[in-house]
């Protein structure tokens, strides 16, 4: 975090966090909520000004519950995630993923996998979503460690895990598990975060 906003912080600690403000959309764009109703589902207004996006990334952070903000000076801004906390980018130039927010991912340690084909990350930055665009190239590169495509064993196989590898993204070099999500339970609660906080 910025070092102004920790002092705010120190400065004024007891400033209430708000919800419903903010939201990070499956593509990794911020969403201002002007009416505060983000929690509903909202569209909300896309935040264009390079400045006030750099700022977020730099302040964006969690805390123990799982819950993903944005650290405006004192006060957190709660952040409706539509997707992950993380939205990550495969650059096949370099090799490497990157966040939403421009972070270097350099570890990789589980997949898992939705009934709808999206692919989640477990990174040192927490969990992420794939973004669609990438999904493709970067599924096309995984295999299961006895060579049957990562495509056709989410479409034939009734296992609910397995191991991948072969991937040309160096924070998946190692061999990695992959497990598919629980359609019937909310995918959130798996990854381990809370997509839509509440003052509830």
């Amino acid at each position: 975090m910025d070092p102004s906003v920790i002092q705010a912080i120190e400065r004024w600690p007891n400033v209430p966090a708000v919800y419903g403000w903010l939201s990070l959309t499956v593509r990794g764009q911020w969403r201002l909520h002007p009416g505060g109703n983000a929690t509903e589902a909202t569209t909300g207004e896309s935040i264009s000004n390079p400045q006030i996006l750099a700022f977020i990334n730099r302040n964006y952070g969690h805390d123990e519950l799982g819950r993903w903000f944005f650290q405006n000076g004192p006060q957190r801004v709660y952040v409706r995630l539509d997707g992950a906390p993380w939205i990550i980018f495969a650059d096949d130039s370099q090799g490497k993923l990157t966040t939403h927010t421009g972070l270097t991912v350099k570890s990789v340690t589980k997949l898992w996998i939705d009934d709808l084909g999206h692919l989640y990350l477990q990174t040192e930055h927490g969990s992420g979503l794939l973004i669609d665009r990438d999904l493709p190239r970067f599924v096309q590169a995984l295999k299961t460690t006895n060579g049957q495509p990562l495509e056709d064993w989410w479409e034939q196989a009734h296992e609910t895990n397995t191991n991948v590898s072969g991937n040309i993204w160096r924070a998946c070099a190692n061999t990695l598990p992959i497990r598919r999500l629980n359609p019937s339970q909310p995918y959130d609660g798996q990854l381990g975060f809370i997509s839509n906080p509440s003052a509830a």
